[in-house]
Order: C-alpha cells, then sequence, then structure tokens
C-alpha cells in the first residue's frame, strides 16, 4: 500500500479536472507505491504489511513493511479520502521494524515532540514527512481494525465486504498534506537524498525528485 522505495507524487499520471466530494479523483491517492486501487468509494482500506494479499473491493490495498515512511504514506494516501472510515491492518508483521504496530501506536498515542510514535516497538518510528493536523485528521477519520497476523484472503474478503458500504464519508474534505513533485536548485544531494545522475535528486525529505534548473528560470 505505500512503495517506500518512491516518494513521487501519483497526480502527474492522471487527465482530468479535480471535483468537489469525499476525493479529487484527479489527485488520489497523491503517493505512488505498491498498491492496487479498487473502488475509491468504499469505506474500507487495507494495509497487508509483509504480506502480498488480495483485499478486492476495498478503496485501496498493499503492504507496508516499515514504520517510518511507509506509515506516513498510509497516512497520506487515507487523509486524502474522505471515503474511507476504516482500515484494517493484516498480513504478517515486517520484523524489526513492525509497521502494524506503528500504525496502531500513532493511532491511539500520536507523536512526541521530536516526531517519535509514541509506544511504537519498532526500530526507528519517527514522523517527519506529515504536520500534526494530518495525524489528527487520521485519528479521527478511521477506526482501526487490528487483525495482524491474518492471511487468509477468505476472511480479508468477508471483512472488507461488512465494511465497504458501512457509514458515511468522514464530514470534512480530504485533506492533501504531499509537497507537489517540484523543481528546485541543488548543488549536490544532501543527507536522505539519491543522486539518479543527469542532475536528478531524489529529496527523500521533500517527497520529491528534483532536477537541475536551468539559470534564468523562475524559481
Amino acid at each position: 500500500m505505500t512503495g517506500e522505495g518512491s516518494f513521487d507524487s501519483a497526480e502527474e499520471d492522471r487527465d482530468g479536472e479535480g471535483k468537489n466530494g469525499p476525493y479529487d479523483p484527479s489527485s488520489w491517492p497523491p503517493i505512488r507505491g505498491d498498491y492496487r486501487l479498487e473502488d475509491p468509494e468504499s469505506r474500507i482500506a487495507v494495509v497487508t504489511l509483509a504480506s502480498h494479499l488480495k483485499a478486492e473491493r476495498s478503496a485501496i490495498w498493499g503492504p507496508c513493511k516499515t514504520e517510518n515512511l511507509g506509515v506516513e504514506k498510509i497516512v497520506a494516501n487515507i487523509i486524502a479520502n474522505s471515503n474511507i472510515r476504516f482500515l484494517l491492518i493484516c498480513g504478517d508483521e515486517s520484523k524489526g521494524h513492525l509497521p502494524g504496530n506503528s500504525i496502531i501506536a500513532l493511532y491511539q498515542n500520536g507523536i512526541d515532540g521530536d516526531g517519535r510514535i509514541v509506544g511504537s516497538r519498532g526500530a526507528i518510528p519517527f514522523i517527519e514527512n506529515l504536520p500534526k493536523e494530518a495525524i489528527e485528521r487520521f485519528q479521527r477519520q478511521v477506526i482501526l481494525i487490528d487483525r495482524i497476523g491474518l492471511v487468509d484472503e477468505g476472511e480479508i474478503e468477508r471483512i472488507v465486504e461488512a465494511y465497504r458500504d458501512l457509514s458515511e464519508p468522514f464530514p470534512e474534505p480530504p485533506m492533501e498534506v504531499v509537497k507537489k513533485r517540484a523543481r528546485r536548485p541543488m548543488d549536490g544531494p544532501s543527507s536522505g537524498d539519491a543522486a539518479f545522475g543527469e542532475g536528478f535528486i531524489l529529496d527523500a525529505f521533500a517527497w520529491v525528485v528534483a532536477g537541475p534548473i536551468d539559470e534564468g528560470s523562475p524559481s
């Protein structure tokens, strides 16, 4: 559901104008990742942790293997669609990282002043790319269904069917907190960046791929 290795906004892959409503079909989900889109009107999203399982007829489903960037991307994609009111956490935990435990801890406890997920047992459970308001929105918008360890796709399908039409959309507009693709001048990669050659750098902290700006172009 997250695709921790990719930081690009997904908006450039879709055409069409945004519409007023529970989600913007031209920009949802805002973060690319290793997920499958099913029904954006569905009330339930599914994260399968370290397992690769199907969750058809959910809004979005896929794995999450890290307790920091992976968790951030789940939150960002969910709060950008007000239709999603439930999050099923299933599949096997990613050992050491414990993203399932970290999602639950974030939902229950939030973060401390340093961005650490309070109560998480993950190795590096820090939220660095989301504002406090996004976490609070996540806590208000969804109800967690904790089925960590569940790998039976038949049972997952039953849970999805039970919740996919339950409840009304969250009564607030979709919240997009992702920094859009941008070009910015960079002398070289900084901490957390990765160089791809030809002057292109993946900025891990800004969630964007930045290219060189021609001299005289507007910033």
